[in-house]
């Protein structure tokens, strides 16, 4: 699953791949906003934790559970 993290007043975004669910993320990013945290965290592929500031968070995109294909399709 991709995902791409937009920071508020950054030009650069925060991309990884996880190997959550996309309802699952969906899940952690609203609990996080309706409860009024400080902050909420995902977990990459490799096991590396990102903690992002909810009041520099811009935007979530969740990209496609597809895996993509590498080569050439005769």
């Amino acid at each position: 699953m991709d995902i791409r993290i937009g920071i508020i007043n950054s030009p650069r975004e925060i991309n990884f791949e996880s190997s959550q669910s996309s309802k699952e993320i969906q899940a952690v990013v609203s609990s996080a906003l309706d409860s009024g945290a400080k902050y909420f965290t995902l977990t990459d592929v490799r096991g590396s934790v990102y903690v992002v500031p909810l009041e520099s968070f811009g935007y979530l995109e969740i990209g496609s559970e597809e895996s993509r294909r590498v080569g050439f399709v005769a």
